[in-house]
């Protein structure tokens, strides 16, 4: 399926589908909201890999340093860094052949979308995850 951004029937579907998320731009400091919004993903059941080449632990968890070290198949690319870099990010998780990815509010980057779409990916730009899950009524 490759779809920008999709309608709630969509995203429902991705965030009841999911179970492995890998969260790009993961900080292992507390007060981040990247941080906030990985542990809400962990409570709420779904298995989640902090990728990050500047950190190494995240309370106990390996950090990984770029997609291709995640050690399973990830559902979702969470993405936590500048609008820059999504191009990046994009290519990566085409190789890892995740089915979405997610970039949080503010994230947007019209090129690293068309490139998601061609490869056929879901892409969702500019939009948290967190917020679209409660507002969806997800129940894991």
């Amino acid at each position: 399926m490759s779809t920008l951004n999709p309608n709630d029937q969509v995203l429902r579907q991705i965030l009841t589908a999911t179970r492995v998320i890998a969260v790009v731009g993961h900080s292992d400091r507390s007060d981040r909201v990247s941080y906030q919004i990985a542990q809400f993903l962990r409570q709420v059941g779904y298995t989640v890999y902090p990728v990050n080449p500047a950190v190494r632990e995240i309370e106990g968890q390996p950090c990984y340093p770029s997609l291709h070290e995640v050690p399973e198949a990830v559902d979702i690319v969470n993405v936590f860094r500048r609008s820059q870099f999504l191009v990046g990010v994009v290519e990566e998780a085409i190789g890892i052949r995740a089915k979405t990815v997610w970039a949080q509010l503010g994230i947007a980057d019209q090129v690293a979308a068309q490139l998601a779409q061609a490869a056929g990916l879901t892409m969702v730009m500019d939009a948290c995850i967190k917020v679209e899950y409660w507002r969806l009524g997800i129940k894991q």
